[in-house]
């Protein structure tokens, strides 16, 4: 495929010239970026070798139209369903921009503020495959973001449960959840008090306090199958793992993308790397 199709099959509303290459290409490029950890120019020169060994005339975006594509690509997670409700387990956590390093602020004391990004995950724990990823500010909440996670899994994809720790403990996160007709699993905060009947969401946590208040907090989380929260903490351990504990890019846009690109790769990997386990005994 030439110049040409590619610029025809890529052609955009938008005023100016039609883009050259297509999101689906940028995306993997900049997948590859994560999977071998290449800066930009590595990359368009790794890009550039595959391109000689396979498709001579296929063009191939320099590094300057990778970082420019970046900062407004609209990153189409890979992942697969298992056609059964989803049970969502969310959570964050957050990767370094810049900033004095460990051993270095130990010795020798800071000389610039520290600056990190929040990263909330929404993965389905029956399958491992990350819904929705979405990149913040530090200073935002778990809770505030609820919305924005849910509103990028259609909507008529059915959702069974949907799990966080106590920081969703909130009305306005009970109300989506309802809305989305899902089942919460959210431990009530400590010392809360029973909610209203016209609340959304209040029946099942005035019924989870009531029961804590019986037995103990312990006993609700066995009981309520809440420990599968933890699947997203050892999410969390493996996006760092992999993919790195800070962000490569500089701007808001670039960073976003790289979350999301990141969240895709570890969707890829857990479905050729997770193992299918079926029960016999």
């Amino acid at each position: 495929m030439g110049r040409r199709e590619l610029a025809r099959a890529a052609q955009s509303p938008k005023r100016g010239h039609p883009l050259v290459y297509t999101d689906a290409l940028i995306q993997g490029l900049l997948s590859l970026k994560q999977v071998f950890h290449l800066p930009l120019r590595a990359l368009q020169g790794f890009a550039q070798s595959l391109r000689t060994l396979a498709f001579p005339t296929l063009p191939v975006p320099n590094y300057t139209t990778l970082s420019r594509r970046a900062q407004n690509l609209n990153v189409v997670l890979p992942a697969s369903r298992s056609g059964e409700p989803l049970h969502l387990v969310i959570d964050s956590t957050g990767l370094k921009l810049y900033g004095e390093g460990e051993w270095k602020v130990r010795k020798h004391g800071w000389s610039k503020r520290r600056t990190w990004r929040k990263v909330h995950l929404a993965m389905d724990a029956n399958t491992g495959q990350i819904c929705a990823a979405l990149m913040t500010h530090q200073d935002v909440g778990d809770g505030e973001v609820l919305a924005d996670l849910l509103d990028q899994i259609p909507v008529d994809t059915p959702i069974d449960t949907i799990g966080g720790d106590g920081a969703y403990d909130s009305k306005p996160c009970h109300a989506e959840i309802a809305a989305r007709g899902a089942q919460p699993s959210i431990p009530p905060r400590d010392g809360a008090k029973p909610w209203s009947e016209s609340t959304p969401g209040a029946a099942w946590r005035n019924e989870a306090i009531d029961v804590i208040e019986k037995s103990s907090r312990r006993d609700w989380k066995a009981a309520s199958g809440y420990h599968r929260r933890s699947l997203a903490e050892t999410l969390m351990y493996r996006l760092k793992t992999l993919t790195g504990h800070s962000l490569w890019a500089r701007e808001i846009g670039s960073q976003a993308t790289e979350v999301a690109i990141r969240a895709g790769v570890l969707n890829r990997m857990v479905a050729l790397a997770r193992p299918q386990s079926v029960r016999i005994a």
